[in-house]
Protein backbone atom coordinates (compact mmCIF):
# COMPACT_ATOMS: atom_id res chain seq x y z
CA UNK A 1 0.00 0.00 0.00
CA UNK A 2 0.97 3.78 -0.80
CA UNK A 3 2.94 5.01 2.29
CA UNK A 4 1.40 7.59 4.38
CA UNK A 5 3.89 10.03 3.62
CA UNK A 6 3.22 10.12 0.18
CA UNK A 7 -0.28 10.67 0.51
CA UNK A 8 0.64 13.56 2.83
CA UNK A 9 2.82 14.95 0.03
CA UNK A 10 0.34 15.12 -2.52
CA UNK A 11 -2.69 16.24 -0.24
CA UNK A 12 -0.52 18.84 0.73
CA UNK A 13 0.47 20.00 -3.11
CA UNK A 14 -3.19 19.52 -4.54
CA UNK A 15 -4.61 21.02 -1.20
CA UNK A 16 -1.68 24.05 -1.20
CA UNK A 17 -2.50 24.87 -5.49
CA UNK A 18 -7.03 24.60 -4.97
CA UNK A 19 -6.42 26.76 -1.59
CA UNK A 20 -8.27 24.05 0.29
CA UNK A 21 -7.85 22.54 3.76
CA UNK A 22 -8.20 18.95 3.13
CA UNK A 23 -7.31 15.33 4.97
CA UNK A 24 -7.42 11.84 3.89
CA UNK A 25 -8.43 9.15 6.36
CA UNK A 26 -7.87 5.63 6.58
CA UNK A 27 -11.28 3.38 6.42
CA UNK A 28 -11.48 3.57 10.57
CA UNK A 29 -10.92 7.28 10.65
CA UNK A 30 -7.69 7.62 11.45
CA UNK A 31 -5.98 10.95 10.09
CA UNK A 32 -3.54 9.81 7.61
CA UNK A 33 -2.47 13.14 6.11
CA UNK A 34 -3.84 16.58 6.10
CA UNK A 35 -3.78 20.34 5.52
CA UNK A 36 -4.91 23.52 6.80
CA UNK A 37 -7.19 23.82 9.97
CA UNK A 38 -9.80 21.07 9.17
CA UNK A 39 -11.06 20.37 12.84
CA UNK A 40 -11.63 17.34 14.47
CA UNK A 41 -11.57 14.44 12.83
CA UNK A 42 -15.37 12.64 13.57
CA UNK A 43 -13.91 8.86 12.97
CA UNK A 44 -17.64 7.77 13.36
CA UNK A 45 -18.60 9.85 10.58
CA UNK A 46 -15.85 8.64 8.40
CA UNK A 47 -16.23 4.86 9.19
CA UNK A 48 -19.75 5.07 8.40
CA UNK A 49 -19.30 7.00 4.70
CA UNK A 50 -16.56 4.24 4.27
CA UNK A 51 -18.84 1.28 4.76
CA UNK A 52 -21.48 3.18 2.41
CA UNK A 53 -21.45 2.89 -1.33
CA UNK A 54 -21.60 6.75 -2.36
CA UNK A 55 -18.82 7.69 -3.97
CA UNK A 56 -19.47 11.73 -2.39
CA UNK A 57 -21.12 13.11 0.91
CA UNK A 58 -22.09 16.36 2.09
CA UNK A 59 -21.98 16.22 6.36
CA UNK A 60 -20.96 18.00 9.13
CA UNK A 61 -19.25 20.85 7.11
CA UNK A 62 -17.23 18.60 5.09
CA UNK A 63 -17.55 16.94 1.99
CA UNK A 64 -15.85 13.42 1.73
CA UNK A 65 -15.10 11.51 -0.92
CA UNK A 66 -14.38 7.82 -1.50
CA UNK A 67 -10.96 6.55 -2.40
CA UNK A 68 -10.97 2.85 -3.96
CA UNK A 69 -8.88 0.21 -5.26
CA UNK A 70 -10.92 -2.19 -7.58
CA UNK A 71 -13.82 -1.11 -5.50
CA UNK A 72 -13.05 -1.29 -2.29
CA UNK A 73 -12.37 1.55 -0.22
CA UNK A 74 -8.92 2.17 1.58
CA UNK A 75 -9.35 5.54 2.58
CA UNK A 76 -11.27 8.73 2.63
CA UNK A 77 -10.70 11.86 1.58
CA UNK A 78 -12.80 15.26 2.57
CA UNK A 79 -12.19 18.76 2.60
CA UNK A 80 -13.94 22.27 4.02
CA UNK A 81 -17.29 22.55 2.01
CA UNK A 82 -17.64 26.09 2.61
CA UNK A 83 -14.15 26.98 0.40
CA UNK A 84 -14.81 27.82 -3.25
CA UNK A 85 -13.19 25.42 -4.70
CA UNK A 86 -13.93 22.31 -2.76
CA UNK A 87 -15.36 20.20 -4.95
CA UNK A 88 -12.41 19.95 -7.40
CA UNK A 89 -9.57 19.70 -4.82
CA UNK A 90 -11.87 17.09 -3.60
CA UNK A 91 -11.56 15.07 -7.11
CA UNK A 92 -8.58 16.19 -7.79
CA UNK A 93 -7.22 14.12 -4.63
CA UNK A 94 -9.36 11.57 -5.06
CA UNK A 95 -8.16 10.68 -8.39
CA UNK A 96 -4.05 11.51 -7.73
CA UNK A 97 -4.78 9.00 -4.53
CA UNK A 98 -6.07 6.59 -6.23
CA UNK A 99 -3.14 6.96 -9.12
CA UNK A 100 -0.48 6.05 -6.46
CA UNK A 101 -2.07 3.55 -4.92
CA UNK A 102 -2.86 1.81 -8.67
CA UNK A 103 1.23 2.36 -9.43
CA UNK A 104 2.50 1.57 -5.65
CA UNK A 105 0.05 -1.75 -6.43
CA UNK A 106 1.66 -2.67 -9.38
CA UNK A 107 5.08 -1.80 -8.12
CA UNK A 108 4.70 -4.94 -5.65
CA UNK A 109 3.41 -6.98 -7.81
CA UNK A 110 5.94 -6.69 -9.82
CA UNK A 111 8.25 -6.82 -6.95
CA UNK A 112 7.10 -10.58 -6.20
CA UNK A 113 7.10 -11.28 -9.65
CA UNK A 114 10.73 -10.56 -9.95
CA UNK A 115 11.90 -11.79 -6.71
CA UNK A 116 10.34 -15.64 -7.32
CA UNK A 117 11.71 -15.29 -10.63
CA UNK A 118 14.98 -14.82 -9.62
CA UNK A 119 14.90 -17.53 -7.13
CA UNK A 120 13.23 -20.16 -9.47
CA UNK A 121 10.09 -20.20 -7.82
CA UNK A 122 8.20 -19.69 -11.02
CA UNK A 123 6.96 -22.73 -13.88
CA UNK A 124 7.51 -21.41 -17.35
CA UNK A 125 3.79 -21.19 -18.17
CA UNK A 126 3.38 -19.18 -14.70
CA UNK A 127 6.51 -16.52 -15.94
CA UNK A 128 4.99 -16.13 -19.28
CA UNK A 129 1.47 -15.68 -17.96
CA UNK A 130 1.94 -13.54 -15.10
CA UNK A 131 4.81 -11.46 -17.38
CA UNK A 132 1.93 -10.19 -19.87
CA UNK A 133 -0.25 -9.42 -17.04
CA UNK A 134 2.06 -7.29 -15.81
CA UNK A 135 3.25 -5.86 -19.06
CA UNK A 136 6.76 -7.42 -18.98
CA UNK A 137 8.28 -8.66 -22.50
CA UNK A 138 9.21 -11.88 -22.64
CA UNK A 139 11.98 -11.95 -25.26
CA UNK A 140 14.17 -9.35 -24.17
CA UNK A 141 17.95 -9.72 -23.40
CA UNK A 142 18.37 -9.02 -19.70
CA UNK A 143 21.72 -9.38 -17.03
CA UNK A 144 21.41 -9.59 -13.13
CA UNK A 145 23.09 -7.40 -11.38
CA UNK A 146 23.84 -7.48 -7.61
CA UNK A 147 24.74 -4.91 -5.73
CA UNK A 148 26.17 -5.36 -2.05
CA UNK A 149 26.07 -3.09 0.75
CA UNK A 150 26.55 -3.46 4.55
CA UNK A 151 24.17 -1.73 7.81
CA UNK A 152 23.46 1.32 5.55
CA UNK A 153 20.62 3.42 7.07
CA UNK A 154 20.35 4.99 3.60
CA UNK A 155 17.43 3.12 1.42
CA UNK A 156 19.41 1.70 -1.25
CA UNK A 157 16.73 0.16 -2.94
CA UNK A 158 15.16 3.83 -3.25
CA UNK A 159 18.85 5.65 -4.53
CA UNK A 160 18.81 3.05 -7.25
CA UNK A 161 15.50 3.25 -8.16
CA UNK A 162 16.09 6.87 -8.76
CA UNK A 163 19.36 6.18 -10.67
CA UNK A 164 17.22 3.83 -12.65
CA UNK A 165 13.76 5.54 -13.52
CA UNK A 166 14.60 6.77 -16.75
CA UNK A 167 15.10 3.11 -17.80
CA UNK A 168 11.32 1.60 -17.78
CA UNK A 169 12.64 -2.02 -18.55
CA UNK A 170 14.43 -2.20 -15.45
CA UNK A 171 13.95 -4.19 -12.43
CA UNK A 172 15.45 -2.81 -8.78
CA UNK A 173 14.42 -5.43 -5.67
CA UNK A 174 15.69 -6.11 -2.39
CA UNK A 175 16.45 -9.30 -1.60
CA UNK A 176 18.02 -8.73 2.07
CA UNK A 177 18.79 -5.31 3.91
CA UNK A 178 22.22 -5.80 2.32
CA UNK A 179 21.57 -7.16 -1.19
CA UNK A 180 19.88 -5.15 -3.74
CA UNK A 181 19.36 -6.90 -7.44
CA UNK A 182 18.60 -4.97 -10.64
CA UNK A 183 17.48 -6.64 -13.82
CA UNK A 184 18.61 -4.39 -16.55
CA UNK A 185 17.07 -4.65 -19.95
CA UNK A 186 20.22 -5.19 -22.37
CA UNK A 187 19.86 -2.94 -26.03
CA UNK A 188 23.15 -3.13 -27.56
CA UNK A 189 23.57 -6.24 -29.89
CA UNK A 190 26.93 -6.10 -30.58
CA UNK A 191 29.13 -4.42 -27.50
CA UNK A 192 26.84 -6.20 -24.86
CA UNK A 193 29.74 -7.07 -22.40
CA UNK A 194 30.42 -2.77 -22.91
CA UNK A 195 27.17 -2.04 -21.75
CA UNK A 196 27.42 -4.48 -18.78
CA UNK A 197 30.60 -2.75 -17.49
CA UNK A 198 28.92 0.20 -18.62
CA UNK A 199 25.77 -0.11 -15.85
CA UNK A 200 27.54 -1.83 -13.21
CA UNK A 201 30.05 1.12 -13.04
CA UNK A 202 26.80 3.58 -13.02
CA UNK A 203 25.46 1.66 -9.84
CA UNK A 204 28.96 2.19 -8.48
CA UNK A 205 29.82 5.47 -8.94
CA UNK A 206 25.76 6.54 -8.05
CA UNK A 207 26.26 4.84 -4.75
CA UNK A 208 29.76 5.97 -3.83
CA UNK A 209 28.59 9.69 -4.87
CA UNK A 210 26.27 9.22 -1.74
CA UNK A 211 29.18 7.51 0.01
CA UNK A 212 27.90 4.18 0.19
CA UNK A 213 30.80 1.39 -0.08
CA UNK A 214 29.32 -1.42 -2.16
CA UNK A 215 30.52 -4.45 -4.11
CA UNK A 216 28.67 -4.71 -7.37
CA UNK A 217 28.93 -8.19 -9.66
CA UNK A 218 26.57 -9.17 -13.02
CA UNK A 219 25.85 -12.34 -14.94
CA UNK A 220 25.94 -12.60 -18.28
CA UNK A 221 23.29 -11.72 -20.68
CA UNK A 222 19.89 -13.86 -21.15
CA UNK A 223 18.04 -13.80 -23.95
CA UNK A 224 14.07 -14.64 -22.37
CA UNK A 225 12.37 -13.84 -19.28
CA UNK A 226 12.24 -17.64 -17.96
CA UNK A 227 16.10 -17.50 -18.25
CA UNK A 228 16.64 -14.35 -15.52
CA UNK A 229 17.61 -16.47 -13.00
CA UNK A 230 20.25 -18.27 -14.96
CA UNK A 231 21.99 -14.75 -14.70
CA UNK A 232 21.59 -13.74 -11.37
CA UNK A 233 22.92 -17.34 -10.05
CA UNK A 234 26.25 -16.28 -12.16
CA UNK A 235 25.62 -12.76 -10.83
CA UNK A 236 25.53 -14.09 -7.46
CA UNK A 237 28.52 -16.74 -8.08
CA UNK A 238 30.89 -13.51 -9.54
CA UNK A 239 30.08 -12.03 -5.94
CA UNK A 240 31.48 -14.80 -4.09
CA UNK A 241 34.29 -15.99 -6.23
CA UNK A 242 35.28 -12.30 -6.10
CA UNK A 243 35.45 -12.15 -2.34
CA UNK A 244 38.38 -14.56 -2.67
CA UNK A 245 40.10 -13.86 -5.87
CA UNK A 246 39.64 -10.64 -6.25
CA UNK A 247 39.15 -9.09 -2.78
CA UNK A 248 40.76 -5.11 -4.62
CA UNK A 249 38.18 -5.27 -6.85
CA UNK A 250 34.58 -3.76 -6.71
CA UNK A 251 33.20 -4.51 -9.86
CA UNK A 252 33.30 -8.19 -10.63
CA UNK A 253 31.92 -9.63 -14.00
CA UNK A 254 31.03 -13.74 -14.28
CA UNK A 255 32.71 -13.16 -17.92
CA UNK A 256 36.08 -12.65 -15.83
CA UNK A 257 36.50 -14.63 -13.18
CA UNK A 258 38.39 -17.37 -14.80
CA UNK A 259 40.19 -20.53 -13.16
CA UNK A 260 38.60 -18.94 -10.38
CA UNK A 261 34.82 -20.20 -10.98
CA UNK A 262 36.15 -23.21 -11.52
CA UNK A 263 38.60 -24.00 -7.94
CA UNK A 264 35.41 -22.76 -6.02
CA UNK A 265 33.08 -25.67 -7.22
CA UNK A 266 36.02 -28.25 -5.81
CA UNK A 267 35.36 -30.22 -2.60
CA UNK A 268 37.64 -29.05 -0.20
CA UNK A 269 39.36 -32.52 0.57
CA UNK A 270 40.13 -32.36 -2.72
CA UNK A 271 42.06 -28.66 -2.68
CA UNK A 272 43.94 -30.06 0.06
CA UNK A 273 45.02 -33.70 -1.06
CA UNK A 274 46.21 -31.30 -4.10
CA UNK A 275 47.92 -29.03 -2.06
CA UNK A 276 49.85 -31.68 -0.23
CA UNK A 277 51.09 -33.25 -3.44
CA UNK A 278 52.40 -30.16 -4.38
CA UNK A 279 54.28 -28.40 -1.35
CA UNK A 280 54.57 -32.16 0.29
CA UNK A 281 53.25 -31.39 3.14
CA UNK A 282 54.71 -27.65 3.87
CA UNK A 283 52.28 -24.80 4.74
CA UNK A 284 52.06 -21.53 2.78
CA UNK A 285 52.49 -19.80 6.36
CA UNK A 286 56.10 -21.08 5.85
CA UNK A 287 56.90 -18.18 2.76
CA UNK A 288 58.00 -15.56 3.95
CA UNK A 289 56.70 -11.93 2.95
CA UNK A 290 59.62 -11.44 0.90
CA UNK A 291 58.98 -14.72 -0.97
CA UNK A 292 55.32 -13.96 -1.78
CA UNK A 293 55.66 -10.56 -2.85
CA UNK A 294 58.66 -11.86 -5.13
CA UNK A 295 56.07 -14.61 -6.96
CA UNK A 296 53.46 -12.70 -6.94
CA UNK A 297 55.06 -9.65 -8.84
CA UNK A 298 57.23 -12.31 -11.17
CA UNK A 299 53.04 -13.18 -11.93
CA UNK A 300 52.26 -10.18 -12.26
CA UNK A 301 54.61 -9.62 -15.03
CA UNK A 302 54.25 -12.73 -17.15
CA UNK A 303 57.19 -14.04 -15.75
CA UNK A 304 59.47 -11.85 -16.97
CA UNK A 305 62.54 -11.86 -15.20
CA UNK A 306 64.11 -8.46 -16.11
CA UNK A 307 60.50 -6.41 -15.21
CA UNK A 308 60.39 -8.30 -12.14
CA UNK A 309 63.52 -7.49 -11.09
CA UNK A 310 63.59 -3.58 -11.90
CA UNK A 311 59.95 -3.13 -10.14
CA UNK A 312 61.53 -4.73 -6.95
CA UNK A 313 64.58 -3.15 -7.01
CA UNK A 314 66.73 -5.74 -6.78
CA UNK A 315 69.56 -6.97 -9.05
CA UNK A 316 68.13 -9.27 -11.90
CA UNK A 317 70.65 -12.42 -10.00
CA UNK A 318 68.97 -11.89 -6.67
CA UNK A 319 65.67 -12.77 -8.43
CA UNK A 320 67.04 -15.86 -10.18
CA UNK A 321 68.75 -17.04 -6.69
CA UNK A 322 64.91 -16.38 -4.99
CA UNK A 323 63.62 -18.59 -7.97
CA UNK A 324 66.09 -20.93 -7.67
CA UNK A 325 65.15 -21.45 -3.85
CA UNK A 326 62.02 -21.75 -4.44
CA UNK A 327 62.87 -24.42 -6.95
CA UNK A 328 64.55 -26.47 -4.01
CA UNK A 329 61.72 -26.14 -1.69
CA UNK A 330 58.99 -26.87 -3.90
CA UNK A 331 60.25 -28.99 -6.76
CA UNK A 332 58.62 -26.17 -9.17
CA UNK A 333 60.49 -23.38 -11.59
CA UNK A 334 58.88 -20.69 -11.74
CA UNK A 335 60.32 -19.87 -15.04
CA UNK A 336 58.90 -22.84 -16.55
CA UNK A 337 55.78 -22.42 -17.76
CA UNK A 338 54.00 -25.84 -16.79
CA UNK A 339 55.95 -25.31 -13.40
CA UNK A 340 54.36 -21.45 -13.02
CA UNK A 341 50.79 -22.66 -13.65
CA UNK A 342 50.66 -25.11 -11.46
CA UNK A 343 52.02 -22.69 -8.71
CA UNK A 344 49.75 -20.26 -9.52
CA UNK A 345 46.56 -22.50 -9.40
CA UNK A 346 47.87 -23.70 -5.95
CA UNK A 347 47.72 -20.19 -4.82
CA UNK A 348 44.26 -19.58 -5.64
CA UNK A 349 43.19 -22.88 -4.17
CA UNK A 350 45.21 -21.64 -0.68
CA UNK A 351 42.60 -18.65 -0.97
CA UNK A 352 39.96 -20.77 -1.75
CA UNK A 353 40.76 -23.04 1.56
CA UNK A 354 41.12 -20.10 3.93
CA UNK A 355 38.09 -17.98 3.00
CA UNK A 356 36.02 -21.81 2.95
CA UNK A 357 37.78 -22.13 6.91
CA UNK A 358 36.93 -18.54 7.80
CA UNK A 359 33.09 -19.00 6.59
CA UNK A 360 32.71 -22.13 8.64
CA UNK A 361 33.51 -20.14 12.28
Amino acid sequence: MVSNQVVQNTLTEIASITDVNAAVCDTAGKLIGARGDIGMVDEKLISAFARGSASEQDAAGLLLGRITDEGETVFVAFVDRTAPNAAMALRLIVTQTENLVQAYKERLDKDSFIKNLLLDNLLQIDIFNRAKKLHIEFKQPRAVFIVETSGQEIPVSELLRQTFSTQPGDFVTSIDEDTQVIVHEVHSTTGREDELQRVADQIYGALKEAEIPCRVSYGAVVEELKDVSKSYKEAKLAHDVGLIFYEDSDVVAYSNLGIGRLIYQLPVNLCRMFIGEIFGGRSMDEFDDETLVTINKFFENNLNVSETSRQLFIHRNTLVYRLDKLQKTTGLDLRVFDDAITFKIALMVVKYMDYMDRIEY
